[in-house]
């Protein structure tokens, strides 16, 4: 048992080593190159003026971003697997991230009418309220109609990805009373591009992961206990619909600020957590980290390419990741029973 272990968290410092790495590759990459040597120059206070300002001020923002996004995306998939039993739950399959769009997209809408204007701090801080509340909304949607006669796991997907639709509609609906700035920067966004990359959103992205992150991963074992089934936790003295209740709404808050800053990027919930399993097994102390950093190096590798794949354009993290998960999902729809 030791031995396994010890394997499982040698898998989470390779993988945080990669990470690292994705980290300084795509620090390195742009329409202006920096060299390795100049990048570790600037980090420690070395560089020129240039060098700084490419680095603090537009790459490692969005770098930061990516992960955070990632990781998020992959814990929020975590917790609704377990929570539901479910291999097939993930923020983005069951209506979670349109229902976070919708938030956000409502709150843009409202707050300038149909104007584009650049956000001031204090509506930048209230997006991610916007984003979970649809969330929110999406979540509550897809589990009370999945929930009549018994919930089964064909029968939670096809329930969300009719929330899903539904809340996608309600975001047509509002871009077509936007103004053509407007409408633009919706569909960018939308489409899962980080394109918000100041250290504004950063602040208000790592506020909410550093207070749920190390909760959740604290309380691991409850999450252990849950996927026993209902009576096995009762009798292990878990309040287990008080604990669903309280995790569902940690992956919604996780995967709507995620989304907030990053769009409709889809799947990473979906493969992160599998991936993870098949790593380092399913205690969740362990398999939470490793998800984390999947999905991180997942999300940054994706904008690291979509940025520099073709000159003088960008390809959204969404489409991409897309292109991968959209067969991943029709391959475990398939094997699922």
């Amino acid at each position: 048992m030791n031995k396994v272990i010890k394997k499982q968290y040698s898998v989470i410092i390779i993988l945080f080593s990669l990470l690292i790495i994705s980290i300084l590759i795509s620090l390195n990459l742009g329409s202006i190159k920096l060299s390795p040597f100049e990048v570790v120059k600037t980090l420690f206070g070395f560089g020129t003026d240039q060098s700084q300002l490419i680095l603090f001020d537009f790459r490692l923002p969005r770098i930061i971003l990516a992960v955070l996004i990632g990781g998020g995306l992959a814990v929020s998939g975590v917790i609704l697997q377990s929570i539901s039993e479910n291999d097939l739950a993930a923020p983005g399959i069951m209506g979670i991230n349109a229902g976070a769009g919708f938030g956000v997209v409502l709150f843009i809408f409202f707050q300038h009418g149909n104007t584009y204007e650049a956000f001031s701090f204090l509506e930048t801080l209230s997006i991610p309220f916007a984003a979970i509340a649809g969330g929110l909304l999406a979540a509550s949607c897809t589990f009370l109609l999945a929930s009549k006669n018994g919930l089964t796991p064909i029968k939670l997907v096809l329930i969300g990805v009719a929330v899903n639709a539904a809340f996608q509609s309600a975001i047509i609906f509002l871009q077509m009373r936007m103004k053509d700035l407007a409408l633009t920067s919706a569909i960018v966004w939308l489409a899962g591009s980080i394109w918000v990359s100041n250290w504004e959103y950063v602040f208000t992205t790592l506020i909410w992961f550093v207070l749920l992150i190390p909760f959740v991963i604290y309380h691991g074992k409850t999450l252990d206990v849950i996927q026993l089934g209902e009576n096995n936790a009762v009798g292990l003295g878990v309040p287990i619909h008080f604990s669903r209740k309280l995790y569902i709404a940690i992956a919604v808050i996780l995967s709507g600020v995620s989304v907030s800053v990053g769009g409709g990027i889809a799947f990473v919930g979906l493969i992160a957590p599998h991936l993870a399993r098949r790593l380092v097994g399913s205690n969740h102390r362990r398999l939470i980290p490793c998800a984390l950093l999947i999905g991180s190096i997942l999300v940054l590798l994706a904008d690291t390419i979509g940025k520099n794949l073709i000159e003088n354009s960008e390809i959204p993290v969404g489409l991409l990741i897309a292109i991968i998960g959209a067969p991943y999902f029709i391959y475990l729809l398939v094997k699922t029973r």
